[in-house]
């Protein structure tokens, strides 16, 4: 099954920390990163898309960050 998460954070090292943590577990990047400004917390924003394939049946119980 092809998993698909959307990471989020600050404009932060956290981020780009968050990412990382992520590829070397085997995930790849999907799509350009996005960045905006939170207007509510007065901070910039990340996002960034990545996919894996792992073997199983996805189902909405699958908990995608323990791929």
């Amino acid at each position: 099954m092809k998993l698909y998460r959307f990471l989020t954070e600050d404009d932060t090292s956290a981020f780009c920390h968050k990412v990382t943590a992520a590829l070397n577990k085997g995930w790849v990047l999907h799509g350009d990163p996005q960045y905006s400004f939170d207007a509510s917390n007065g901070v910039m924003r990340c996002g960034q898309a990545v996919v894996k394939e792992v073997e199983g049946t996805y189902t909405p119980d699958t908990r995608l960050g323990e791929h």
